[in-house]
C-alpha cells in the first residue's frame, strides 16, 4: 500500500493551546516557565510537521514493503525503524521527555501529545516503540528503588534500550487474574526467577536496541489467586550485571504475529525461563510479606491508563490522515456535474454535496475528539505539577472519568470513519496504491489494545459512574449542565444548545435506568454498556466543541471576512453545528433504547446463532 502523510497545517493545535484552553498556568509552572510559552507552539510543531513529511512518511512505506519477520529465533524490523528510533531519541522526541529529574527539560503533556499525534499520523506502526519504552521507564521511575533507576533509566532515556509491558498470555487476555506466569524467590529478596509465556506483546523484540526491558506480570509462589496476587517485575531480555555488563537471561522470542495492519511494528510471543534461568527484579512489596497481596495490577494501571489515552490518540491520528488524504483526492478528482448547475460542466468532487458531507463528518469528529482529548491532557499537566492540591484533585478526577472515553470513542468511531474516507475515493479507495485502506487496517487494533472497548465501557458504567457514591460523576455531568445554562441563550448556536439540553436530560434518564438494571436485571448492563460509552463521549465531545464554537464565532466577528484566519474560525463554527446536529442526537436515541431495555439479543439460546 502507498503511505502518504497529508496533514498540512497545525492551526487547530494553535487554537486549542493558544486560544481555547486556559494554558497560561501550565506554561508558568517552574518546569516550563524558562523554556516555553504558549506562543512557542508553531516553533515546536512546525519542524515536526516538516519532519513527518520529509522523513517519517517514507518509513511507513518501508514498513509495508519490508514488514517485520521472524526467523531462527530472531526478529527483523524494517530497515528504517531503528535509525528513526535513535534519531527521535537524540532530538528529544522519545523517552527523553520522561520527567525523571527536577531539572529535566520536558514538554508540557498537551504539547508533547500534539507532537506525537503528528508523528503517529505519519507512521502509526512506529509510535508504539517510543510510547512503550516511555511507559516502562515511567513505571521504573515511579516504583523502582534508586539502584534500579540508575541501572535502567539512563539507557532507556537515550534509546540504547527499549521497553515493553507484558500482560497477555495464551490462557489469559483481558481476564488478567488468570495468568499462569510464576515468580520464585531466590537468595536475593528483590530478585525472583520468572517462568511463563506471553503473547501479543507489542515491541516485544527488535533488532535495533541493545536490550529490551520488560515490565512483566507474574504471581509469586504462594500469593493469593486472581488479580489481587499479581506482582510486577523488571525482566530484561539480557540480564544486567552490577558492573553494567549483559548476559543471557533465558528470555526468548518464540514468534512474531502476522497482522492485519501495523506491519512495521513487532507483535511478539515470548517465553521466560524455559531453562530455569530467567530472573527479574520485583517492584514494590513482596506478597509473602503482605498477606499474599501483590501490587502489580495497581502499578501496571499507571502505565495502562496512559497507554489507553495514547491508544485513543493513535486512532485519532489515523483518522486525521485518512480525511486529509480524502480531502486532497477530492480536490483533484474531476467527476460529475452539480445538480444545482448541471450545465456548468464537470467539477472536482469536493464540490459535490455528499463529498462535502463526508469531509465535514470527518472534520467534525476529528475536532470534537481532539477537543475532548486535549482538555484531558491539560488535566495531566495540572495533576502532575499544579501547586494547588484542589486543582490537582479535580484534574485527577477528570482523568479517571474520561480515560475510557478517550480510549474507546476514537478507536470505535475510527473504523467506520476510515471507511467513509475510503468511500470518497470511489473505486480507487479499494486499491492498494491509495493510502486510506492501509490506515483502516492500521487503526483497527486500537479498539482491541489496552483492554477491549467493551472493557472500557464496563469500567465507565461499573466503576466510574459510581466512584465515591457517584458524586464525582454527578459533578462531571453538572459541569456540562452549568455550561448549558450559561450559554443556552446564544443566538448563533440556539439550535445546538437546545440539542445539548435535550441530550443532557436524556442522559440523566438513561443513568437512572442503568441504576435500576444493576439492581433488578444486571445482564442488561453489559448488553448496553458500549452504547452508553459512545453516548457519553458524544455528550462530552459536544460540550467541548460547542465551547470552541462560541470562541471561534467571537473571533470571526472580531477579525472580519477579509482576515486570513476568518475561514478557520467559521469552519470551527460549522464544525460545532454539524456535530451537535448530526452526532449528538445519538445520545437521546441511545437513551431511548437503554430505557426500553430490549433483551432479545440475550434472551435467545446460543443455538440460534447456528442459523
Amino acid at each position: 500500500m502507498a503511505a502518504n502523510f497529508a496533514v498540512n497545517n497545525i492551526r487547530d493545535f494553535e487554537f486549542i493551546i493558544q486560544e481555547w484552553l486556559p494554558t497560561e498556568s501550565v506554561f508558568n509552572y517552574p518546569q516550563f516557565a524558562d523554556y516555553y510559552s504558549k506562543d512557542d507552539i508553531k516553533s515546536v510543531l512546525g519542524p515536526i510537521l516538516k519532519m513527518c513529511k520529509e522523513v517519517i512518511e517514507a518509513t511507513n512505506d518501508d514498513g509495508e514493503n519490508n514488514p517485520v519477520s521472524f526467523d531462527n529465533g530472531k526478529v527483523t524490523t524494517p530497515p528504517s525503524v531503528g535509525p528513526l528510533f535513535h534519531q527521535l531519541q537524540s532530538e528529544g522526541w522519545g523517552t527523553s521527555n520522561i520527567d525523571n529529574a527536577e531539572d529535566a527539560m520536558v514538554l508540557p503533556e498537551m504539547l508533547y501529545a500534539a507532537v506525537w499525534e503528528l508523528i503517529c499520523a505519519a507512521n502509526p506502526a512506529f509510535m508504539p516503540y517510543v510510547l512503550l519504552t516511555s511507559g516502562a521507564a515511567d513505571l521504573i521511575q515511579s516504583y523502582g528503588d534508586e539502584k534500579l533507576k540508575a541501572m535502567f533509566l539512563p539507557k532507556m532515556m537515550d534509546g540504547t534500550w527499549a521497553g515493553t509491558m507484558c500482560l497477555t498470555e495464551p490462557s489469559a487476555g483481558s481476564d488478567v487474574g488468570d495468568i499462569l506466569s510464576k515468580a520464585f524467590p531466590t537468595d536475593d529478596p528483590r530478585i525472583f526467577k520468572i517462568k511463563g509465556n506471553k503473547i501479543f506483546i507489542t515491541g516485544g523484540d527488535n533488532d535495533f536496541t541493545e536490550n529490551i526491558i520488560h515490565l512483566y506480570l507474574a504471581r509469586v509462589e504462594g500469593a493469593r489467586p486472581g488479580t489481587g496476587g499479581i506482582s510486577l517485575f523488571v525482566v530484561p531480555k539480557l540480564w544486567v550485571n552490577e558492573d553494567g555488563s549483559l548476559e543471557d537471561n533465558d528470555f526468548q522470542t518464540t514468534g512474531a504475529e502476522h497482522k492485519m495492519g501495523l506491519h512495521g511494528s513487532v507483535t511478539a510471543s515470548l517465553a521466560a525461563g524455559e531453562n530455569d534461568g530467567c530472573r527479574g527484579w520485583l517492584l514494590g512489596t513482596d506478597p509473602r510479606e503482605n498477606e499474599g497481596k501483590g501490587e502489580g495490577m495497581a502499578q501496571m494501571f499507571q502505565m495502562m491508563n496512559l497507554a489507553r489515552m495514547e491508544t485513543g490518540h493513535m486512532a485519532l491520528s489515523c483518522i486525521i490522515n485518512a480525511f486529509a488524504n480524502a480531502r486532497d483526492y477530492s480536490k483533484d478528482r474531476i467527476q460529475g456535474r452539480l445538480m444545482t448547475d448541471p450545465k456548468a460542466g464537470r467539477t472536482a468532487i469536493i464540490n459535490h454535496e455528499d463529498i462535502k458531507r463526508t469531509l465535514m463528518l470527518g472534520k467534525a469528529h476529528i475536532e470534537a475528539i481532539r477537543a475532548m482529548m486535549y482538555r484531558v491532557y491539560l488535566a495531566f499537566d495540572q495533576r502532575h505539577r499544579d501547586p494547588d492540591p484542589e486543582v490537582r484533585k479535580a484534574a485527577a478526577n477528570l482523568i479517571e472519568i474520561t480515560t475510557p472515553l478517550c480510549k474507546a470513542y476514537p478507536s470505535d468511531e475510527g473504523w467506520w470513519l476510515c471507511g467513509e474516507a475510503i468511500q470518497a475515493y470511489g473505486g480507487y479507495g479499494y486499491c492498494s496504491e491509495y493510502p486510506v485502506g492501509q490506515l483502516a487496517c492500521d487503526m483497527k487494533i486500537y479498539s482491541i489494545w489496552e483492554g477491549t472497548n467493551f472493557i472500557q465501557s464496563m469500567d465507565l458504567v461499573g466503576r466510574k459512574m459510581s466512584m465515591k457514591g457517584g458524586t464525582l460523576f454527578d459533578n462531571w455531568v453538572q459541569e456540562m449542565i452549568d455550561f448549558y445554562e450559561a450559554n443556552k441563550g446564544n443566538e448563533t448556536f440556539s439550535k445546538d444548545f437546545n440539542n445539548l439540553g435535550r441530550a443532557l436530560n436524556a442522559y440523566q434518564e438513561m443513568r437512572q435506568a442503568l441504576t435500576g438494571y444493576f439492581k433488578s436485571n444486571a445482564s442488561l448492563v453489559p448488553l448496553y454498556s458500549r452504547r452508553v460509552l459512545t453516548a457519553t463521549a458524544q455528550l462530552y465531545c459536544g460540550r467541548q466543541i460547542l465551547d470552541q464554537g462560541l470562541l471561534a464565532d467571537k473571533r470571526a466577528r472580531e477579525v472580519g471576512a477579509d482576515h486570513y484566519d476568518y475561514n478557520f474560525y467559521i469552519g470551527k463554527v460549522a464544525t460545532a453545528q454539524y456535530y451537535m446536529r448530526n452526532v449528538v442526537p445519538n445520545v437521546w436515541t441511545t437513551a431511548e433504547m437503554v430505557i426500553d431495555g430490549d433483551s432479545s439479543a440475550i434472551d435467545v439460546p446460543v443455538d440460534v446463532f447456528e442459523y
